[in-house]
């Protein structure tokens, strides 16, 4: 039984059982940002919308809750950061701010409110985990929506047509599998204390 397991307790992220290090923290944000580049990576454009079907979703939700509040917003920060600065890594290979911009900013906030949720537990069972990832997913779609109606100047009726109803069934996909991912992690823990 390793150190880091046997010290599990309330009030810890995923990432909390790595032994402590500004070495492990820098490594942590850094892997949250290559995960949801990777992620961002999967891309599947969708008929009639200019914002593709990704598991950069996925990735960022994943982040905040595994490495708490302020690591996954540190990760999505240097993750936006690098894509503006010309990293080809938003989805398909892009960079810079273009029309689904605003969903990355939205990920952005939604893994640091995952995160502080997970911190109080709410990564540990698969209910609370839904609850997580419905508000992860709705922060994001509150930023990405509007700031697609704003770019391509839309209507509030067709940047909803365009950026959020052809990506409900995918994304509770998505949910469902990170409700299932990160409270079968703890079970893991437990078992191991």
């Amino acid at each position: 039984m390793s150190t880091a397991v046997a010290t599990a307790r309330p009030g810890q992220v995923l990432a909390d059982l790595l032994p402590a290090s500004r070495v492990r923290d820098i490594a942590l944000v850094l892997g949250g940002a290559a995960l949801t580049g990777l992620a961002a990576q999967l891309s599947v454009p969708v008929p009639g919308s200019p914002v593709p079907v990704t598991g950069q979703t996925f990735a960022a939700l994943l982040v905040g809750t595994s490495l708490g509040a302020g690591r996954g917003f540190l990760s999505l920060a240097l993750y936006a950061l690098l894509g503006l600065a010309g990293v080809p890594w938003f989805a398909g290979g892009t960079h810079g701010s273009g029309a689904s911009f605003g969903y990355i900013i939205g990920m952005l906030l939604a893994s640091a409110a995952v995160g502080a949720l997970a911190r109080r537990g709410a990564d540990r069972s698969v209910l609370r985990m839904a609850g997580t990832m419905i508000l992860g997913e709705a922060i994001i779609y509150a930023v990405g929506v509007p700031y697609l109606a704003v770019s391509l100047d839309l209507s509030t009726s067709a940047a909803i047509a365009a950026g959020l109803t052809p990506f409900l069934l995918g994304d509770a996909l998505k949910a469902a599998l990170a409700m299932g991912a990160t409270p079968a992690a703890w079970k893991f823990v437990n078992k191991q204390r």
